[in-house]
């Protein structure tokens, strides 16, 4: 999305990221579902980005949301930083204080032991330690399920009516899911096993904050062969 004519230069927005980040997804689908006009600028070297390293001089990392002169860093945060600046569109974390800490919570779990759980599938050295991966993994699913009908109250998304916190969290990992279940054989959300989790994917990917913005499956494909140079993706 380009910026529109006659933004000033303060509320000026541009996002610093990588296409097949599934961080930068989160970051663009938040700014989607707030309809914030904002400059993409992708960066393809992000270690030697030099305006990744002027505005991420920690981390080294995107995404980076530059508001104004004013960078916001960590995908999380970034989304935070967008709900409570931005009025226009939906809610994204709950206005109830336990809500939100539960929402926060499970994003937390998402990264720390889901992305960690897919990257672990990816970079096995041998077959037990792919299955003690794979294994980690499918329970995390099976605990997404169970929150999705929790958080759910039987409404299409963890946020209810519409798109929230847990959903942009979980959602930018459907694309790695994806790429997993292609090379590893191995179906991590199923009609029969995830139930709730299957057709909430299908309302995610159809939403027209994530639509234009999901990156294609068959590039993810070939992305994963190059950046995993393992037999799972051979």
């Amino acid at each position: 999305m380009g910026l529109m004519n006659g933004v000033n230069n303060d509320e000026y927005v541009r996002l610093l990221g990588a296409w097949p980040s599934p961080f930068v997804l989160r970051t663009r689908i938040a700014l989607n579902l707030k309809r914030v006009p904002y400059e993409y600028l992708e960066e393809e070297d992000t270690l030697n980005s030099e305006s990744v390293l002027n505005y991420n001089p920690v981390h080294k990392q995107i995404p980076i949301l530059i508001h104004g002169n004013k960078p916001i860093r960590e995908s999380l945060n970034i989304v935070m930083y967008v709900d409570e600046t931005w009025l226009s569109g939906p809610p994204i974390l709950p206005s109830d204080p336990f809500d939100r800490a539960v929402a926060r919570f499970w994003d937390v779990y998402i990264d720390e032991h889901c992305f960690t759980s897919i990257n672990g599938v990816a970079v096995a050295k041998d077959e037990e330690e792919r299955k003690m991966a794979i294994a980690k993994l499918e329970q995390c699913m099976a605990l997404l399920e169970e929150t999705f009908q929790e958080c759910s109250k039987g409404r299409g998304f963890f946020g209810g009516d519409n798109i929230g916190f847990i959903d942009i969290g979980f959602g930018s990992m459907l694309g790695p899911l994806k790429v997993l279940e292609k090379f590893s054989g191995v179906k991590f959300i199923h009609p029969e096993n995830t139930p709730g989790l299957f057709n909430w994917a299908d309302r995610f990917y159809a939403h027209e904050a994530v639509k234009p913005v999901m990156p294609d499956t068959e590039k993810l494909v070939e992305f994963a062969r190059l950046k995993f140079n393992t037999s799972i993706f051979k």
